[in-house]
């Protein structure tokens, strides 16, 4: 059985990048202790989340979410596994300095055979190898261009940036020294380099949006240092508000079940694509693709249970690729990444006992941000933004940093027992950030 032609009108991103420096950026330090805490808001974010209760991972640490998951990789000994507006044509703009990423262009997706959807994708899958002062880690990442760029999490190689190493080594056995270009730790991405890889196929990007429930799908990566792996299931869920946060440690042992060594503290929340495809750790910054073999998300975290269990259950999450690609562009351009940003923090409490609307409680508004200009006030609950169900201040969260700044968005919300609608256009986090 062979795969399906690709459509003739594959687009490609524009090439307008400029040089790179000769020497990459260190990691940034800001993202260094930003947990989620009660009373304050997120980094660079415009609402808070009510906190769940965390439950410990032998392998990942601490863990807590809407649906319990951690980190599917990282600084976490040698398996590393763990928003903005869907890509559209005003972020085109090339993440590339010789050539371009290919996007596929959008369309239906016809059965394929998944022996030809692997083969096609794995060349374009790399495992990353990091080493720091104090502590070690991989995971896995995607390649972008043929000048060696390749896309992965930000807590695969987030170790790196205090005078570590990066190494890639790629399907058929050869190893390439990488260097960090930068990174997002709100949408958990970074970008490295290994201006000498060759033999590589980069891979062809496809579009988040237009995914299905019960569509079937590939995750690719490197679980457990067990590199060129490949699984397959189905999307799960589209938009599962997803909350992380995880103590990463590092392991006596290739496969981490040896003493932890040293303990770093990072969090994020977006909007996942969800999948039964089996991920673990080492497969975070792993390529989620489907039949097509255009890759559709980035394989990111994964559920644990109370018990702490890091393997695969069943439900794994990758952050969306339309809400990669504008980042993925302001990295390469050595640009600070921005943020959709409403501007209101909002009650951790849960609903009331005889509440009969979920939603998000706002605790507080920006007296500069898009929601007060909106009219939105303290104690609205929000309950949709356009079509999206908000459930609680999670939700909100991971729905607002599935936008871009600048975008318009519909937001419904109760005051005083009567339902009404607003027009927002979103603002940005450009002035909160440190660079």
């Amino acid at each position: 059985m062979t795969m399906p032609e690709e459509p003739d009108n594959t687009q490609e991103i524009p090439n307008v990048m400029p040089p790179l420096p000769p020497t990459a950026p260190t990691a940034p330090e800001w993202y260094e202790g930003q947990g989620v805490e009660h009373t304050q808001q997120l980094p660079y974010s415009d609402v808070t989340p009510a906190p769940t209760k965390p439950f410990f991972s032998r392998r990942t640490g601490i863990a807590a979410i809407i649906v319990a998951a951690v980190l599917a990789g990282g600084a976490a000994g040698a398996g590393g596994a763990a928003w903005a507006h869907a890509w559209s044509d005003d972020d085109t703009t090339s993440a590339t300095s010789n050539s371009a990423i290919t996007v596929a262009p959008a369309g239906s997706v016809a059965a394929s055979d998944l022996e030809q959807v692997a083969a096609k994708v794995l060349p374009s899958v790399v495992e990353i190898k990091v080493t720091g002062r104090n502590s070690a880690g991989s995971g896995s990442g995607i390649v972008l261009n043929s000048d060696g760029m390749i896309l992965t999490n930000n807590h695969v190689v987030v170790v790196a940036g205090n005078g570590g190493t990066i190494s890639v080594s790629t399907n058929d056995g050869h190893l390439y020294k990488a260097t960090l270009i930068g990174t997002d730790p709100i949408t958990d991405s970074a970008v490295i380099q290994a201006p000498d890889l060759t033999g590589v196929t980069p891979a062809t990007m496809g579009r988040s949006s237009s995914l299905r429930v019960g569509q079937t799908v590939l995750a690719i990566g490197s679980p457990f240092g067990l590199s060129s792996t490949v699984t397959h299931g189905i999307v799960s869920a589209l938009n599962r508000p997803v909350e992380v946060s995880e103590t990463q440690t590092q392991d006596d042992d290739p496969f981490g079940f040896g003493q932890q060594q040293q303990a770093s503290s990072l969090s994020a929340t977006y909007p996942a694509i969800q999948t039964d495809a089996p991920i673990n750790p080492g497969n975070s910054g792993g390529a989620l693709v489907d039949l097509k073999g255009n890759v559709v998300g980035m394989n990111s975290s994964i559920y644990v249970g109370s018990s702490g269990s890091s393997g695969s259950v069943g439900l794994g999450f990758a952050i969306p690729i339309d809400e990669l690609l504008p980042i993925i562009n302001q990295i390469t351009h050595h640009q600070t990444p921005t943020h959709a940003r409403l501007g209101v923090s909002v009650k951790t409490s849960p609903a009331a006992p005889n509440a009969t609307q979920l939603g998000a409680v706002v605790a507080t508004v920006d007296a500069n941000g898009a929601a007060k200009g909106a009219g939105i006030a303290e104690g609205d609950l929000i309950t949709k933004v356009d079509d999206t169900v908000i459930t609680d201040g999670s939700s909100l969260v991971a729905t607002i940093r599935g936008h871009r700044p600048g975008d318009h968005v519909t937001l419904t919300y109760i005051r005083n027992g009567q339902t009404h609608t607003v027009k927002v256009t979103l603002g940005s986090d450009e002035a909160t950030q440190a660079s």
